[in-house]
């Protein structure tokens, strides 16, 4: 049986969003300085407001935050969340470059959020894609010069071997964050719940040892 792991939103005795995404802000406020946001949906949703309001700083706008949709799990059970891993990324949302002011992504710095790091395919395709779509826009507007940094936010990664992979220069210049470490466990998130007192009540019981 898979083991799994309750996330709360804000439940002092268990695993925790609100402070997980508190802890980290410092460090990417600090580090990282981001201009722009994107979400990888849907985990990465919550994590990126949440994440935002610890991001602020006075006299400056909120950091915009932008969402692109990428699947690669399936269904498994209809009594369980545990899903199977797909074996192929589907893109269902990308940048509406018509929207934004795409030359505003060249030279920033963009920190992609999701919720969880398994097997890494989800995240080596959107820093692939990305780096690839600005790489292009910034050449058509003659600002090739300009380096855009991609960073990474995850709540949770899992510690095991990885499919995908993340360039080097991201890992060794420390832009990727992980909040948390974890084994190899399903992970279960409150916005995937469909009883919330329940799900508050199992993540208590795994904290105190009665589950």
């Amino acid at each position: 049986m898979v083991q799994r792991l309750y996330i709360t939103y804000n439940q002092v005795s268990g695993v925790s969003v609100h402070k997980l995404c508190q802890e980290a802000g410092k460090k990417i406020l600090n580090e990282c300085k981001p201009h722009l946001i994107i979400a990888i949906g849907g985990g990465g949703y919550v994590p990126a407001r949440i994440l935002r309001s610890f991001l602020k700083t006075p006299g400056s706008p909120n950091i915009p935050i932008q969402a692109i949709g990428l699947s690669l799990y399936e269904k498994l059970t209809h009594d369980g969340p545990e899903e199977a891993r797909g074996q192929q990324v589907t893109r269902t949302q990308w940048l509406d470059f018509s929207s934004i002011n795409c030359t505003d992504l060249i030279g920033k710095n963009i920190l992609i959020v999701d919720e969880v790091d398994d097997t890494r395919t989800t995240l080596q395709y959107a820093v692939q894609e990305l780096e690839k779509d600005v790489t292009e826009v910034a050449k058509k507007a003659g600002r090739e010069n300009e380096k855009t940094n991609f960073y990474i936010f995850v709540l949770h990664n899992k510690d095991k071997a990885k499919r995908g992979h993340l360039p080097q220069e991201m890992l060794d210049k420390g832009r990727y964050l992980a909040a948390q470490t974890v084994g190899d466990v399903w992970c279960c998130y409150p916005w995937e719940a469909t009883d919330i007192d329940e799900h508050d009540r199992l993540a208590t019981a795994a904290t105190v040892g009665l589950q």
